[in-house]
């Protein structure tokens, strides 16, 4: 078989220990890969660029490269920018062969990690409890969709009565009028529960909201990011495995 190569596509952020967890969360799920040639690299902001993954990967000898994007849910990044690198790349190498993976997605092993990060916080969850899911957000419909999806999940894994859900950007309510509505009916405290992989300028601003609304008397607990949690490190190398396996049939990525 023709050399393969991985890379592994995550976000990048200005915040050094998010760009740290990343970096640990995709090297344990490397030693568990039999494949040679793998490479990290970032969307914006961090380096290496997905051009500079790409060109390391060739220069090692890899003829086909499985495309996983480190993301949780499809939005812009992965129907636009990913596909946008791919596109130059193919130009520049026409003879490799590029497959891109799927996000994580919503998975049943992602809820219970939700619902493990809930029990850290709050022991005894009580039906009537109020949680509430922040999600990233975009302008793409399926976004919403899977945070709503997800919100259901949890609801029925943790039997309580209703699980609200809010976004950090592009989609409604966002995550503050989302948590003002419900410490507005209700003098119990609130979960934040954030659909976000690894921490970041999201769960800086998120905590320092938190932490102004506790300071004035209100009780609201930010729950800890999905993060290096092991279900998600096997999430991720049950993805590449599959991207890798296409590579080998007719779905590999070719551009147009």
């Amino acid at each position: 078989m023709e050399r393969q190569g991985v890379l592994y596509i995550s976000h990048g952020s200005r915040v050094p220990e998010a760009t740290k967890e990343a970096m640990e969360c995709i090297q344990l799920a490397m030693k568990k890969i039999d494949i040679p040639l793998q490479e990290i690299v970032y969307i914006e902001i961090s380096k290496p660029s997905i051009e500079e993954g790409i060109e390391l990967l060739v220069s090692q000898g890899a003829l086909r490269i499985a495309v996983v994007p480190v993301l949780l849910l499809s939005a812009g990044h992965y129907y636009k920018d990913i596909p946008y690198e791919l596109e130059k790349a193919k130009e520049r190498f026409p003879n490799i062969y590029f497959c891109l993976g799927k996000p994580i997605g919503v998975q049943d092993q992602l809820i219970d990690i939700l619902a493990e990060r809930i029990h850290e916080k709050q022991t005894t969850v009580s039906p009537d409890i109020r949680i509430l899911l922040v999600g990233r957000g975009s302008r793409n419909d399926e976004t919403r969709r899977d945070i709503e999806s997800i919100a259901d999940k949890l609801k029925r894994k943790l039997q309580v009565q209703s699980i609200d859900t809010g976004y950090l950007a592009a989609l409604e309510p966002r995550f503050e009028q989302a948590l003002h509505k419900l410490l507005s009916e209700t003098n119990s405290p609130v979960i934040v529960v954030p659909y976000l992989w690894f921490t970041g300028i999201l769960m800086q601003s998120m905590q320092k909201k938190i932490d102004s609304l506790n300071s004035d008397g209100k009780e609201v607990i930010l729950c800890r990011q999905i993060g290096n949690h092991p279900a998600i490190v096997a999430a991720l190398i049950n993805r590449v495995m599959e991207t890798a396996e296409f590579n080998v049939n007719e779905y590999f990525y070719q551009g147009v």
